[in-house]
C-alpha cells in the first residue's frame, strides 16, 4: 500500500483529504506542523509527501528544504499544498524543492492525477 505523509495544521482539511485518499486505498500518516513532518519524513519513510505551506513551528518551505537536504529522503516526491493559488507561492514552493504544487481547495481528481504522476502509477 502506497504510504501519503500529510503535513497539515488544519484538522478540516486533514479528515477530508485523508478520508478520500483512505478510499482511493492509500495509507494515510499526518503531521501536524513542519518540524513533525520533517521528523515523520524520516521515521515513516512515505512514497510520497503531501506538504501544507503555511504550517506552525516551521513553514512548509523550510520543511522540504530540510528533507529534500537529506540524502535518505530527497527522492521522496513532495507535493505543495497552498490556498494561495499566486505564480509566486508556486515558484517558491517548486525553488524549495517540491516536485509539484497544488492549490486548496483540492480537487480529488487534479491531485490524484499529480499523485500517480510522482508515483509513477497509473491513476484508475
Amino acid at each position: 500500500m502506497t504510504k501519503i505523509l500529510y503535513v497539515e495544521d488544519n484538522e478540516d482539511n486533514v479528515y477530508m483529504l485523508s478520508r478520500r485518499l483512505k478510499r482511493k486505498g492509500f495509507e494515510i500518516v499526518v503531521a501536524v506542523d513542519g518540524e513533525q513532518g520533517v521528523q515523520m519524513a524520516s521515521s515513516e519513510k512515505p512514497d510520497l509527501i503531501l506538504m501544507d505551506l503555511s504550517l506552525p513551528k516551521m513553514d512548509g518551505w523550510t520543511a522540504t528544504k530540510h528533507i529534500k537536504s537529506n540524502d535518505d529522503l530527497k527522492s521522496i516526491p513532495i507535493i505543495a499544498l497552498s490556498a494561495h493559488a499566486m505564480e509566486e507561492h508556486k515558484k517558491r514552493a517548486l525553488d524549495s524543492g517540491c516536485n509539484d504544487y497544488d492549490t486548496k481547495p483540492v480537487d480529488i481528481d487534479r491531485l490524484l492525477s499529480k499523485i500517480s504522476a510522482q508515483l509513477g502509477t497509473k491513476n484508475d
